[in-house]
């Protein structure tokens, strides 16, 4: 090969690796997952973390190697309030969020903890082939993200001082709901409320910042609240006014790049740890009451009465509030109150 010739080749070659991004220019460069919750091990710790970690070895094992993910849990690639816009950007590959963090960005993601809404389960995971599920993905991937496992968490309420059981308990308490819309409802009901993130309730009912923390059942534990709490609130019978979506996310941007068979194993396995999410929230919403026993603190039933009122004033205050932002939150709600506990 001649001198011109050999110049041009190396002079191609160079253009495609940079024309082609990172991760495939000179191999696989593995995906990055970041979330909020504790690591743990195959089967120990948060479930939610768990599930990344085994969605990343199943990419690995049916791929052969080609499609590689690291899992960094805690917040140790990036901190929880800035993973949603990364993603959304293609800075960061995945996240497993919960969804209404995003609401500040996105008004219509509020509806993904809703109080009242989603009152079990089976309704919750019927919105994935229901038309909510639908328009809800089309909105994600419009604002380019998209939903790679669906996963619900029901939650309940612990205290400092005082049971939680029906409204009426919060007034004059500081609160924190997880999501605008259950601070809507705490307002109504004559608390004054706190945001933060989950990682750091811990801290603020500690030091008495918060009297109140409602979150999930697994971050009720993982976040080892009982070690702070006189009181817990959970429904015995699987039911609750406190129901989040908290999915695995990924960047349309990253997605879009892969090749079509690692992006059909990618929504593969995804729909395949919706199993084991519902699996290991379930466990959680079953050992979580031993696990405030066993610190010390008084567990209380969340009653259908209690429930009902939840709902009742969820209506008139939360879901009231966002149905009146904007044309695609009312239309959002409506489609959501078609799917039926």
């Amino acid at each position: 090969m001649n001198t011109t010739r050999r110049t041009l080749v190396s002079g191609l070659a160079a253009a495609s690796a940079l024309i082609l991004p990172a991760r495939f220019a000179f191999g696989a460069e593995p995906l990055k997952i970041s979330h909020q919750f504790p690591g743990g091990s195959e089967k120990e710790g948060d479930f939610r973390h768990r599930l990344c970690d085994r969605f990343a070895k199943e990419l690995d094992k049916r791929s052969n190697g080609a499609l590689k993910a690291n899992v960094y849990p805690g917040s140790s690639l990036m901190k929880v309030n800035a993973q949603f816009s990364a993603v959304r950007k293609g800075a960061l590959d995945m996240t497993l969020i919960p969804l209404p963090y995003a609401g500040g960005e996105i008004p219509e993601l509020n509806i993904a903890l809703m109080p009242g809404l989603v009152t079990s389960y089976e309704q919750g995971f019927a919105w994935k082939k229901a038309e909510i599920g639908k328009a809800l993905t089309d909105l994600l991937a419009d604002k380019g993200v998209i939903i790679v496992t669906w996963i619900w968490q029901a939650g309940g309420a612990a205290s400092r001082n005082v049971p939680i059981i029906a409204p009426e308990d919060l007034k004059g308490l500081k609160f924190r709901g997880g999501s605008r819309e259950m601070d809507l409802v705490a307002k109504a009901a004559g608390a004054a409320t706190l945001s933060l993130p989950s990682s750091e309730t811990y801290a603020a009912m500690q030091t008495g910042a918060v009297d109140v923390v409602t979150t999930s059942a697994t971050s009720l534990i993982s976040f080892r609240l009982q070690e702070v709490s006189k009181h817990l609130t959970i429904s015995k019978a699987g039911k609750s006014y406190w129901f989040m979506l908290e999915p695995l996310l990924m960047s349309k941007a990253i997605f879009d790049k892969l090749p079509k068979d690692q992006q059909a194993l990618i929504m593969t396995v995804g729909a395949e740890m919706e199993k084991l999410a519902l699996d290991g929230a379930r466990a959680d919403d079953a050992s979580v009451s031993d696990a405030y026993l066993k610190a010390g603190a008084k567990v209380h039933d969340l009653t259908d009465a209690a429930l009902a009122k939840w709902v009742a004033l969820a209506r008139t205050s939360a879901w009231k509030d966002y149905a009146e932002k904007n044309e695609a939150s009312a239309k959002l709600l409506k489609l959501a109150e078609k799917v039926t506990a």
